[in-house]
């Protein structure tokens, strides 16, 4: 997506600062706003990259104006109106309609920690997928700007790298955002110099940037 978030690489926005007692969470609501998504996920009406198309696609005059959390909070509001589990009015107002459908709850409390230890790796291993390149291969990122989800970062679209590291073969987000299929990709971690990214008057050309990148976002350089 070509949208606010994608601010990786992106100048003016200054540079990272961590904070120096860090913490998950800087307010209560921020924790219950977590546990809502992966709670109201359970119900399987959704996977991780539907969820980060829902985050992305926050108007970006909002996008950049409210905390992290709070957009999270709003694309859980718009996933459960899309996949019907909520409206926005159940949602902002707190009330539920009472002629609305009764539900019980896909994630209860019991059920909590073995979900927290399974995870949900993306990962397939039953792929037959035969990876296109290896290690050590020049590689040039596609300059494409689909519309919705992809994990393609601006910065590096139609840049030169090298592969350092193949990892096996994941679901593709593009599609899997859509619910049009996961049709699994290997996936590459890709060694970028900084003077390759953003020229030799980079503060630091000599740096490398390492993105994992799916096959098809690649292309022989």
């Amino acid at each position: 997506m070509n949208s606010a978030h994608d601010m990786g690489g992106m100048h003016g926005m200054g540079p990272v600062v961590p904070e120096a007692d860090y913490e998950p969470f800087h307010h209560a609501w921020e924790g219950r706003v977590l546990a809502l998504f992966l709670a109201m996920g359970a119900w399987g009406k959704w996977n991780i990259d539907r969820g980060r198309l829902f985050r992305e696609s926050v108007p970006g005059p909002r996008y950049l104006s409210i905390t992290y959390f709070e957009i999270w909070l709003d694309a859980l509001i718009a996933l459960a109106a899309d996949a019907g589990l909520a409206t926005a009015e159940e949602s902002v107002s707190g009330r539920v309609d009472r002629d609305g459908e009764k539900r019980t709850p896909a994630l209860t409390a019991d059920k909590v920690p073995p979900a927290m230890r399974r995870g949900g790796s993306t990962r397939r291993e039953e792929s037959e997928i035969t990876a296109r390149f290896s290690l050590g291969d020049a590689v040039q990122a596609r300059n494409m700007n689909p519309r919705g989800h992809t994990r393609l970062p601006r910065y590096v679209r139609g840049h030169q790298g090298v592969v350092d590291r193949i990892h096996g073969d994941f679901v593709l987000p593009d599609t899997n955002a859509k619910l049009d299929g996961e049709h699994p990709q290997p996936v590459y971690s890709v060694c970028f110099t900084a003077a390759e990214l953003w020229g030799d008057d980079a503060p630091h050309p000599a740096d490398k940037v390492y993105v994992d990148m799916w096959d098809s976002y690649l292309e022989p350089a």
